[in-house]
């Protein structure tokens, strides 16, 4: 669960008053911002169990800002980059963004685009953790199914009716109700549209062929 106090943004400038003022603003804001004047100290410290992002500057002694995007993503740190630059050329901009960046600012920056850049991309971190969850939720429920569930499953959320699922499984209408209902159950679904979403989320049924072609 996260909350504010848990929210880090690493700053990462070679310029002390540069990065004591960022420092300054994000916790003027209730954020803990973590200084770093080398890249290479950053990476050493990053945690990506955090939820966090990093202000970057472009141009440091040694490591360069793009650089330290490159190893990121070499060691699998897999966390928001937000470059600071004030040589924010054209080709520096276009091979950050190719990399994945989430946003490029020029310095001098304005304060509220910076606090807001960097609220995006924790929220962004949220949004994908709330996403992972609730898929392993949903992985979870599956594998309580039991085979015959799951059998009654596929069919009826690629489209059958009762009764071609009945003659498909070789059971009666009423039995298929039975193992309908214990799906329903057992996979939190309130209707028949939301199961097919939960199934087309875990992989089960692809979305653009719900219903093959009647023989």
């Amino acid at each position: 669960m996260s909350s504010v106090a848990q929210q880090v943004v690493y700053v990462v400038d070679d310029d002390q008053g540069m990065l004591d003022s960022t420092v300054w603003l994000l916790e003027s804001v209730g954020l803990k911002a973590l200084p770093f004047t080398s890249g290479l100290e950053y990476l050493e410290a990053c945690d990506t169990r955090l939820n966090a992002c990093v202000l970057l500057d472009v141009r440091m002694p040694g490591m360069g800002g793009l650089n330290v995007q490159e190893e990121m993503r070499a060691r699998g740190l897999n966390i928001p980059v937000i470059f600071v630059s004030g040589h924010a050329d054209v080709p520096i901009v276009v091979r950050a963004f190719k990399a994945g960046a989430h946003d490029f600012i020029e310095k001098p920056y304005n304060q509220q685009l910076l606090l807001d850049s960097v609220q995006q991309a924790l929220g962004r971190i949220d949004a994908d953790r709330s996403v992972d969850e609730d898929h392993a939720q949903l992985q979870a429920r599956m594998l309580t199914l039991t085979p015959r569930e799951r059998d009654v499953m596929l069919p009826l959320v690629q489209g059958y009716t009762t009764r071609e699922i009945a003659e498909q499984l070789g059971i009666s209408m009423k039995t298929v109700d039975l193992y309908r209902s214990r799906v329903m159950k057992r996979m939190q679904a309130e209707h028949l549209p939301q199961l097919v979403g939960m199934a087309i989320v875990a992989g089960m049924v692809n979305p653009l062929k719900l219903r093959p072609d009647a023989a």
